[in-house]
């Protein structure tokens, strides 16, 4: 992780009674703090990590803040420098400088070229292309027939625009000629605050690409046989305006509102980005193609400098306060930077050789011993995990078996809970009926028994209420002679024989009958059943006091083993939710032993494909070795033969 470096460079004064102002700026070390007659004020205090004051020239802005990142890019690293600040601040000289005193990007390149010259190891290919953003629009400076250009993502290249025309060069010259092509053909026009102000925001870009050269990448000792590929953004941003001040109109005042916006969202940006991880949130990349071509640049992989030109004049205050706190955000913002390689297919095999003739070395040396102690400890490693794993999985077998074991408990406990309840009411019930019945024999007010039944009842029963009940007298059909067809004022005998169906009567015995009582229907309050005898009633009552007295009894014990059922139901349930977490635990601990067995096997398995290959390796050279000692013994024989026979054919003409 790399911060972004920040600078601050104050522009000569172009106003004569700036000298004569109550309120200035100094700059002390690297600190800018605004003062009213040499006192700071409160809030306008700021510390950057370079201040440069009117006096310094565009070399030593580059030195300091642009030459790191320039010989960065050439050893592959990406690069973004741009500048910032209200209009007629002193940015585009700054970026470009002057005849006599060179900006940022003539200087740059100049710097490149000789870099690349002075590295005599590697090869370079540049290619440079430069754009413009006006009217939030993307337009190539190097060819007028390329406008509106779209802006690219994807995962080799990142954000690119597409259709851009990028030329090779190979000297400075060549660069520097398209920098002033583009310059003719950038947009330009004249403020009430800058004769030659910037309308558009411009990207100057160079592609760097190198590898090793052919004679050096065949050396064993070398391992950077890669293609990197850095990209490098000089951008020379427009400024902010305020209307009142530059008293844009038309044209002018269009341009104006883009440019603030891009630069606005570019503030929203680094705001997000100076938040911090969790609370930074959504970055609005998008909203801007300035932001969306500098996202690498902003919190990506690029090192990135920015310098943030003001202008020291009392009537400046706030646009030069603006980009002071600008400034201090930017400066929090971090990047992850890293080198950008391209490999092949050749120089990932050339490094994987290199790291085989490592392990070999090591392996043949005194490292081997070392080797070997570590491939024991990882069998051993490997060997009690999986005893582990073992002794786990038959624990979590136990545990499953005692769970079923519990389930199965519940699921009995809670059939003989269920079979109960539906006892005693059954029972309840006929109960009920059996006293219904004895008291319509009997004669027992239906209250009395509702009564008792009230306490018997379970909460879900529900009693019909007797206020609404009326019990329908059982009359008797009434025994009646049949009408006669006509009357007439005496009754003969055979009328009154058909009367009384054929009987006989004795007219002497014969009385008057007493009058029928007539039956009432009784109100709702009143009984219905009107008790015939009172010893029958009392014997009823204490035969279902009895009875209601045996149904409590029956009902308390149920209620008492129906409690105890539900206490053990809870300890069950208990007991299966301890034993669940632990079957989870176990279950846990098994998929780590897994994975680290995993890992363990995968590395064992490496290790072992090394140590065949340095085994194969060693047999060759053992092979070749033999062949070669063999080839010296019979080489030696002859020549040990050779010379006998020399020194017999000596010896004989001697003799």
């Amino acid at each position: 992780m790399e911060k972004i470096s920040v600078g601050v460079r104050f522009r000569p004064s172009t106003s004569s009674s700036h000298s004569d102002s109550s309120r200035q700026w100094q700059i002390s070390d690297n600190a800018i703090s605004l003062c009213h007659l040499n006192t700071p004020i409160s809030g306008y205090t700021f510390a950057f990590d370079h201040v440069f004051d009117e006096s310094l020239g565009n070399a030593v802005v580059y030195r300091v803040l642009i030459k790191s990142i320039i010989d960065a890019a050439i050893d592959g690293f990406n690069g973004t420098a741009f500048a910032y600040g209200q209009t007629s601040s002193g940015k585009t000289y700054t970026m470009n400088g002057s005849e006599m005193d060179p900006g940022i990007i003539p200087l740059a390149i100049k710097d490149i070229f000789y870099t690349i010259h002075k590295t005599s190891e590697r090869e370079f290919l540049i290619r440079v292309s430069y754009m413009e953003i006006y009217n939030e629009e993307i337009n190539d400076l190097l060819v007028l027939e390329s406008q509106k250009l779209p802006i690219h993502e994807n995962l080799e290249r990142g954000v690119y625009v597409a259709g851009i025309r990028e030329e090779i060069v190979s000297n400075a010259e060549q660069v520097l000629q398209l920098l002033k092509l583009g310059e003719e053909n950038r947009h330009f026009g004249e403020t009430n605050m800058n004769a030659r102000s910037s309308r558009s925001h411009t990207i100057f870009r160079m592609v760097i690409e190198s590898r090793a050269k052919e004679e050096d990448s065949f050396k064993e000792d070398t391992i950077t046989d890669a293609v990197r590929v850095s990209v490098l953004n000089l951008v020379d941003l427009a400024g902010s305006e305020r209307i009142a001040k530059t008293g844009a109109e038309g044209v002018r005042l269009k341009e104006g509102k883009h440019i603030n916006k891009s630069l606005m969202v570019l503030g929203n940006v680094i705001n997000k980005l100076s938040e911090g991880g969790k609370q930074r949130g959504h970055i609005p990349y998008r909203d801007s193609k300035l932001t969306r071509i500098l996202q690498p640049a902003l919190g990506g992989n690029a090192k990135t400098s920015i310098i943030c030109t003001v202008a020291p004049e009392d009537v400046h205050v706030e646009e030069t306060r603006g980009t002071l706190q600008f400034a201090s955000r930017a400066k929090r913002i971090t990047n992850c930077v890293q080198v950008n390689e391209i490999l092949t297919d050749a120089a990932l095999l050339k490094r994987q050789k290199l790291e085989i003739e490592e392990l070999r070395k090591k392996l043949m040396g005194s490292h081997s011993e070392v080797l070997e102690q570590v491939l024991l400890k990882q069998r051993n490693d490997m060997h009690k995990s999986e005893l582990e794993r073992d002794k786990l999985a038959t624990e979590l077998e136990e545990e499953r078996k005692a769970r079923y074991a519990l389930e199965h408990r519940i699921l009995e406990q809670q059939k003989k809970i269920e079979n109960l309840m539906n006892l005693s009411v059954s029972a309840h019930f006929s109960n009920v009926c059996s006293q219904n019945k004895v008291g319509e024999r009997s004669g027992t007010p239906d209250g009395a028994h509702f009564l008792a039944f009230d306490d018997l009842k379970t909460p879900n029963f529900k009693c019909p209420s007797i206020d609404f009940v009326v019990r329908r007298p059982s009359y008797k059909e009434l025994e009646s002679s049949p009408i006669p067809d006509n009357f007439a004022d005496v009754a003969d005998e055979d009328l009154w024989t058909r009367l009384n169906k054929g009987r006989v009567t004795d007219l002497e015995a014969f009385q008057m009958t007493p009058p029928f009582p007539v039956q009432e229907f009784p109100s709702s309050e009143t009984s219905l059943i009107v008790p015939s005898n009172e010893e029958p009633q009392a014997t009823n009552y204490e035969r279902l006091e009895n009875d209601l007295h045996d149904v409590q009894k029956q009902y308390e014990a149920l209620k008492e083993q129906y409690s105890k059922l539900e206490e053990e139901n809870n300890i069950l349930k208990e007991e299966k939710i301890g034993l669940t977490d632990d079957v989870a635990c176990f279950e846990n601990q098994i998929d780590q032993v897994k994975s680290e067995k995993q890992v363990l096997l995968k590395e064992l398995k490496e290790e072992k494909r090394k140590l065949n290959d340095l085994r194969e390796e060693v047999r060759r050279l053992i092979t070749t070795f033999s062949q070669k000692e063999g080839m010296l013994t019979s080489l030696y024989s002859k020549s040990r033969a050779f010379v006998e026979n020399t020194k017999t054919a000596s010896i004989a003409p001697h003799e």
